[in-house]
């Protein structure tokens, strides 16, 4: 898809890149295509309604790869036209990504990880999973997606962008994805790992991950709307415990609102690692759902919590067990009062002690702050975003 002046792409329906070439990539399977989308930076698509979205099937690849001053933007016709606002949402479907790396959503009877370990994705008929770490996805960078997301059924959506055993060996750096109708983005197991994200707006959770997801993400901005938004951090291990859901996430800002979800929650025996990050303005900051989860251990450290209550007192996990859990970590705060500009830190937040990450994940990079930004002149966010400075709209 090459840039043209004055041209821009309309999404006809569900778009296909490739046939499904099956969990085994030494053997694919028998007459199913491969295929590559490549789009050139500052491409712009639209989508016309919630049946046009674009699938990435496994064996195939998509290279979008902008720039900080021409992004290559996704988003819906309201949009191209002028008639979308700041609460618009769901006007077009999304991007689907499907890989070949493992997942724990297997059919009965299937350990994972395990060739034999696939599923159908949430939203589309289309199939994931395999036992390829580095499976190879393609690249996006300098990434826009806006106002996607549509409920196919009742419980069953297509999010902002849904990343389904996406393995390591592909490349997603400076993804926003805003006003998203159901998640920002979902990993679906899968090993992917993202840098420098930003997830603005979206109605359900931000960043949503389970069935055994094993990928890092650092350096992400999420700031939720003031009428949606439900929680900030989602982490489910649906599926066979022998691959649980353990995401490894350092250097966050997460601004959530006091009337949406709790910033993050737990369940399923999800095993979170979470450094060097700052949450604030949600009901409260922590909810753990369940003893699986506890048994398998999420880890906290160098975290700045600022919610009216810090850990959510639920059913089958108390308060104070979820404080123990946050409290056995290093350098956190679990009552902290919020001083940040914006989304750069103020003085309480610079006075927290970073912890290094890149023995926990070689995708990590050790930085000696928290949150997403080192301060009012770290700029990586600017120019190819939209909704963060004043007078910026999507």
């Amino acid at each position: 898809m090459p840039l043209r002046a004055g041209t821009i792409y309309s999404l006809g329906g569900r778009t296909d890149v490739g046939d499904d070439q099956g969990a085994n990539p030494a053997a694919p399977i028998a007459g199913a295509q491969d295929g590559t989308l490549t789009i050139e930076a500052g491409v712009t698509i639209f989508g016309s309604s919630g049946a046009d979205f674009i699938v990435v099937n496994r064996g195939s690849q998509i290279f979008a790869e902008g720039t900080a001053t021409a992004p290559i933007i996704f988003t819906s016709r309201q949009n191209i036209e002028g008639t979308s606002g700041p609460d618009s949402i769901g006007q077009w479907g999304g991007l689907v990504i499907l890989g070949r790396a493992p997942i724990a959503a297997c059919p009965g009877g299937v350990t994972p990880p395990n060739l034999a370990c696939e599923a159908q994705v949430e939203g589309t008929s289309a199939f994931y999973g395999g036992n390829t770490v580095a499976d190879n996805s393609g690249r996006l960078r300098y990434v826009r997606v806006q106002f996607p997301g549509f409920e196919v059924l009742p419980g069953n959506e297509l999010n902002g962008i849904t990343l389904a055993g996406v393995g390591n060996g592909t490349v997603m750096e400076y993804i926003q994805v805003h006003n998203s109708s159901d998640d920002g983005i979902e990993p679906f197991g899968g090993t992917v790992n993202l840098r420098y994200v930003v997830l603005t707006g979206n109605d359900d959770d931000s960043f949503d991950t389970d069935t055994g997801y094993r990928g890092s993400a650092q350096f992400m901005i999420i700031r939720q709307r003031a009428s949606g938004g439900d929680r900030m951090f989602e982490s489910s291990s649906a599926g066979n415990q022998a691959l649980f859901t353990r995401p490894r996430i350092s250097n966050v800002t997460a601004i959530g609102r006091p009337n949406g979800g709790d910033a993050i929650i737990l369940n399923s025996g999800h095993s979170m690692q979470m450094y060097n990050s700052v949450l604030t303005g949600s009901a409260a900051c922590l909810d753990i759902d369940d003893a699986a989860t506890v048994a398998n251990g999420p880890t906290f450290n160098s975290i700045h919590f600022s919610c009216p209550i810090a850990f959510r007192d639920d059913t089958n996990v108390t308060a104070a067990e979820a404080a123990a859990i946050f409290n056995a970590g290093s350098n956190n705060t679990a009552n902290g009062t919020s001083t940040l500009n914006g989304f750069v830190n103020g003085t309480n937040e610079n006075a927290v002690t970073a912890t290094p990450v890149n023995s926990v994940s070689a995708f990590l990079q050790n930085v000696d702050y928290i949150g997403a930004v080192r301060d009012s002149n770290d700029n990586w966010w600017r120019g190819w975003t939209c909704g963060l400075e004043s007078g910026s709209t999507c």
